[in-house]
């Protein structure tokens, strides 16, 4: 299908919208939707042949709607994308620096800010939804005096003017994005695979889920747990590890697998993104 219709959470120009294209091309369809659930349903109907969701972040860590989504709906992972985050600073025609007294952005990227607003106190920083949408409210209002902490692509845009860049506390900041679709594919070079599983409470049973992967020298990359809903302190666990079930081995690890657990779903084979310097 050409240039195909990517589904992602906030509005244009944002980070979402930039891993699309760097994973996708120029050339794709975007279609903003207000919420995660959202973007996973335009693929369940049809409205998108794919979504683009965030798993995960360097600094702040698991998106754990994320999972919780994966779970719910039957949309397969068929690539991953990683993508350095840089905060700028875009501000309108009457805003400059010097008269800058408000800021606004997700409250993650305010998180990420931290030391810029300890080391202009006189600039109060306020949560918005999004980070590109904290742009467009700015742009529509048209009001001196404030500015927005969102991506490059954001400023393009809506015509914001960059007044600063950088403005993020660590280099080494990256967020992990799934591309999700309808229909399974394994596509070639895949080298990665993520899979969910339950399993009942009894010593143990976790270092065994755990060593059929050990026994076969199969590397694990991520782990992670959520609340399995209505069997208090029980978990799904979300696993990540270097392979395709297409492999011996990790097919076998999987029958395994299989055999002492309660639930077992592959979520996804795919290639494995590849990680970019920092310091560029």
């Amino acid at each position: 299908m050409a240039n195909p219709v990517v589904a992602f959470q906030g509005e244009r120009g944002s980070f979402s919208e930039e891993a699309a294209h760097k994973l996708l091309g120029r050339r794709i369809r975007v279609l903003p939707q207000e919420t995660f659930s959202a973007i996973f349903q335009s693929v369940a109907r049809g409205a998108a042949r794919y979504c683009l969701v965030p798993i995960e972040n360097t600094l702040a860590g698991s998106v754990y709607e994320t999972y919780d989504l994966l779970l719910e709906n039957r949309l397969h992972i068929v690539a991953e994308v990683n993508l350095r985050i840089v905060h700028h600073l875009i501000a309108f025609p009457g805003t400059s620096f010097k008269t800058l007294s408000e800021v606004y952005s997700h409250p993650v990227a305010l998180a990420q800010c931290g030391r810029f607003f300890s080391s202009h106190p006189r600039i109060k920083k306020t949560p918005f939804y999004d980070t590109a949408g904290s742009v467009k409210m700015l742009a529509e209002r048209k009001a001196s005096g404030g500015a927005a902490i969102a991506s490059r692509a954001a400023a393009s845009v809506y015509h914001g003017r960059i007044l600063k860049s950088h403005l993020e506390d660590h280099r080494e900041n990256f967020t992990r994005f799934l591309l999700l679709s309808k229909i399974s594919t394994v596509p070639a070079k895949a080298n990665k695979v993520s899979i969910v599983f339950s399993t009942k409470n009894s010593p143990g049973v976790l270092y065994k889920c755990l060593s059929v992967f050990a026994l076969r020298d199969i590397d694990l990359t991520k782990m992670e747990s959520r609340p399995l809903r209505g069997r208090p302190f029980e978990y799904f666990f979300y696993l990540d590890f270097r392979g395709n079930v297409e492999e011996d081995r990790c097919a076998k690890a999987l029958a395994h697998l299989a055999e002492v657990t309660n639930f077992l779903r592959v979520l996804g084979c795919y290639r494995e993104s590849q990680k970019e310097n920092a310091l560029r």
